[in-house]
Formats: structure tokens, sequence, C-alpha cells
């Protein structure tokens, strides 16, 4: 077997294992979903400023890095190479209400563009991962105790 056909049949068994795959989750819809849900932020009265300050002139490639992301997330493709947790532990301004907006602004959009399971499955891992990127924050911060064996003790 080549390492082209090794390749194609292991990217087949990575879409049939991911939760995405079966539930007829694209490259297409994940495109959708995200450039969509940015063109919310980008006029969002909460979330524009701080986006904008971060990610400044360079949207297309963010944009690319988010559609990466959410493809590793739902499609198991491996394409996303980043540190999400260190990127937004400094931004100093994020703050839990953004997270709320974030994912209702997430909400909407998924909701507009593929309701049902597939919206379902975008904002149960949007929802995790936004509870992970804030307790990674608040513990940069210093902002939330760190449970250790030593502290059971």
């Amino acid at each position: 077997m080549s390492s082209v056909e090794r390749e194609a049949r292991d990217a087949v068994s990575r879409l049939h294992l991911s939760a995405g795959g079966p539930l007829g989750i694209d490259e297409a819809l994940i495109h959708a979903v995200v450039h969509g849900f940015y063109g919310k932020v980008r006029s969002d009265t909460m979330l524009k400023d701080i986006f904008n300050r971060v990610i400044g002139d360079n949207w297309d490639v963010h944009l690319a890095k988010m559609c990466d992301f959410w493809s590793s997330v739902l499609l198991m493709s491996g394409r996303f190479h980043g540190a999400p947790m260190v990127a937004h532990a400094r931004i100093p301004e994020i703050q839990p209400e953004h997270f709320v907006r974030w994912l209702q602004l997430f909400g909407e959009t998924t909701q507009a563009l593929c309701p049902g399971p597939k919206a379902e499955l975008f904002m149960a891992k949007a929802e995790l991962i936004a509870r992970s990127l804030q307790y990674g924050i608040a513990a940069s911060r210093g902002e939330m105790p760190l449970r250790t064996a030593a502290a059971e003790a």
C-alpha cells in the first residue's frame, strides 16, 4: 500500500471515528460556521475591540486557523497546531462575561447554519472549550486555588 493510499485510508478512518463525520459535518460547514460566527464577533459591541486589538489585520490567518481548529475538534483532521490556552491567557481583558457572549453568538450562528444535532455538537464542544479556557485563564491569573494532593492532606 502506498503512502498516499495509507493517508487516504487513515483520513476516512478518522472521519468515521470523529464526532462530526457521522452527523454530516464537513469542511464546508465548518468554514461557514467559523466565518459566520466571526462576522458576528467583528460587529459585536462587547467583543469586537478585544478581537480587533489581538488579531489586527490578520483576520484571514485567524479564520484559517479557526477552521483548522474546528476541523480538528469535530473531524479529527489533526490540522490545528497551536496553544489556545496560552494565546487566551495573554489577553488581560478577557472576563467570564466575554465567554457568555462568545457562546451566545456561536449558538446563534450554529442554529442558523445547521440546526439540530449538528448545532448541538458544535455547541457541546464550544461549551467545553469555553469552560476549559476560563479555568485555565483564572488559574494563570492566580484567581482560583489549584487543588493538589498536599492541599488535600
